[in-house]
């Protein structure tokens, strides 16, 4: 099936889960996941940057966003970050203005936005008990700030706690890489589905799913 008109622009910014960390190859990150997935619905071919970087609190979004030109204008943009905040403690409040910040940045550029709220890190079996209950409790509540910002902020804002946590839980051995705290190849592709409708819906190619939430003021 041919591709034709002109490339979409995707634009993956966050931590170690939008840089793909994990995958062994670069077809299987969650960049290039959704980027195939969107041509197929779109049926336009997608250009991807990815400007995440392993290890980022949410604060690494302004870096991320000023390493863009100026005269780059995204069609969509997904921003999966927040794990790493939970892990270095940084308040709630922190986390979510950074997140706010990035997305009124985007917005201004045109545009869409969806957020991958911050994954359950109760499914990190590596990590001991009680502080893996305390790191499920945090991320919850994280998770629940970022999608109330983003929406408010205008973007769509998508659970990844509730569409695809339950798959990191009950089947770790497929879902996470060797170093049991990334996703592996199939990790990723479960994800990306995840991400793909409210990738899409936002720009008219299709519906999103039952884990988004829209942007204040968008009922479709």
């Amino acid at each position: 099936r041919k591709l034709d008109g002109e490339p979409l622009e995707l634009l993956i910014l966050g931590d170690s889960i939008a840089a793909g960390l994990g995958a062994t190859r670069r077809k299987e990150t969650l960049g290039a996941r959704i980027a195939k997935g969107l041509a197929n619905r779109a049926r336009r071919p997608v250009r991807l940057r990815t400007v995440a970087v392993v290890g980022s609190e949410s604060s690494a979004l302004r870096e991320q966003l000023d390493e863009l030109p100026d005269e780059y204008e995204p069609d969509v943009a997904v921003i999966v970050v927040g794990g790493n905040d939970i892990t270095h403690r940084v308040p709630v409040s922190t986390s979510v203005s950074h997140l706010t910040e990035a997305i009124a940045r985007l917005r201004t550029r045109g545009t869409q936005v969806v957020v991958g709220t911050c994954p359950d890190l109760g499914a990190l079996r590596p990590v001991p008990q009680p502080l893996r209950s305390l790191g499920s409790r945090m991320s919850r509540q994280l998770a629940l700030a970022q999608a109330d910002a983003a929406v408010a902020a205008g973007a769509y804002a998508v659970s990844l706690r509730h569409a695809v946590g339950p798959f990191f839980i009950s089947q770790p051995d497929e879902m996470f890489s060797l170093d049991r705290f990334h996703p592996s190849a199939l990790g990723y592709r479960r994800t990306a589905e995840a991400l793909l409708p409210a990738v899409a819906g936002s720009l008219g190619f299709g519906r999103t799913s039952a884990a988004t939430r829209h942007p204040r003021g968008d009922a479709s």
